[in-house]
C-alpha cells in the first residue's frame, strides 16, 4: 500500500477534496491527521477512514489561525512523530457572496477575504510543517491551487484568480527552497469540483449553463472530489518523487 506508515496532515479534511484524499490516504495504509473547523463532519471522516481500515486523528482548528495551527502541528508530532505528507486544501472562492464580481464591483473586504482565504492557511501550514519535515529530511506538500490561477475560468473573480495564482508561485518558489531537505512541492489546479459545498451553486444554474460548462469540458463531465483526490495521492505519493515544483491541471482537458 502506498502509504503504509505515512503521516498524512491535511486541512479542510470534513468535505469535498480534503476528505477524498483522506479516505484514500487512509484506505492505502496512511495515517491522516485531519483538520477541519466542523467537528460533525470530522467525526464522520474518523468513522469513515477507521471503517476502511485506516487511522484517524481529527482535529478542530481554525487553518487561517497561526496559534490554532501550531498547535494542530505540534499535536500531529506528539502523536505520531512525524509528517510525512502535508495538503494544503483550505480555499474557494464561495467564502463571498459575489465569488464572480468584477474589480471595479469588488469591495476591499471581499478582496482582502479571498486573499485571506486562499493563501493564509496554506502559508501557515506549510510554515508550521516546514521544521518536521526539514529533521525527517523528507516530505510531501501538495497546495490546491485552480484554473482561475492560469487565467481559465471565466466564472471566477480577479480577486481568486490572484490568490490562486499566489498558489502557483509559491509551490514552484518553495520547491526551489526545500528541494535540497528532501521536500517535494506540487500542487493541483482543478476545474469545477462538484464538493458539497459547490453543488448548490451547480444546482442554481439553468441546465444551459450547466450544458455549456460541460461542453467546454473534452471529457464531458464535471469533476467530482475523488478526480482531484486521486491525483493529489500521486503527488504525496513515492510515485512522484523525482516530481517537484508543477502544478497540474485537473480539468478533464481544458
Amino acid at each position: 500500500m502506498r502509504f503504509q506508515g505515512k503521516v498524512a496532515l491535511i486541512s479542510a479534511a470534513g468535505a469535498g477534496i480534503g476528505r477524498a484524499t483522506a479516505m484514500i490516504i487512509g484506505r492505502e495504509g496512511g495515517t491522516v491527521v485531519g483538520v477541519d473547523v466542523e467537528q460533525g463532519a470530522l467525526d464522520r471522516l474518523t468513522a469513515d477512514v477507521g471503517a476502511a481500515g485506516g487511522r484517524a486523528l481529527a482535529l478542530r482548528a481554525d487553518a487561517l489561525d497561526a496559534a490554532s495551527v501550531e498547535g494542530v502541528v505540534g499535536r500531529a508530532v506528539d502523536a505520531y512523530g512525524r509528517i510525512d505528507i502535508l495538503v494544503n486544501a483550505v480555499g474557494g472562492s464561495t467564502i463571498v457572496s459575489r465569488p464572480a464580481a468584477p474589480l471595479d464591483e469588488l469591495t476591499l473586504p471581499e478582496w482582502e477575504r479571498l486573499l485571506h482565504f486562499n493563501l493564509t492557511g496554506t502559508f501557515l501550514l506549510t510554515h508550521a510543517a516546514i521544521p518536521v519535515m526539514k529533521r525527517q529530511r523528507s516530505g510531501k506538500i501538495v497546495n490546491l491551487s485552480s484554473i482561475a490561477g492560469r487565467g481559465l475560468s471565466r466564472e471566477s473573480s480577479s480577486a481568486y484568480a490572484t490568490a490562486k495564482g499566489g498558489i502557483i508561485a509559491l509551490t514552484r518558489k518553495l520547491a526551489f527552497e526545500l528541494g535540497p531537505h528532501g521536500i517535494n512541492v506540487n500542487a493541483i489546479a482543478p476545474s469545477l469540483t462538484l464538493s458539497e459545498r459547490i453543488r448548490p451553486h451547480w444546482e442554481r444554474r439553468s441546465a444551459e449553463g450547466q450544458a455549456a460548462e460541460i461542453k467546454r469540458t473534452p471529457l464531458g463531465r464535471v469533476a467530482t472530489p475523488e478526480d482531484q483526490a486521486r491525483v493529489i495521492c500521486f503527488l504525496a505519493s513515492s510515485d512522484a518523487d523525482f516530481v517537484s515544483g508543477v502544478t497540474i491541471d485537473v480539468t478533464g482537458g481544458q
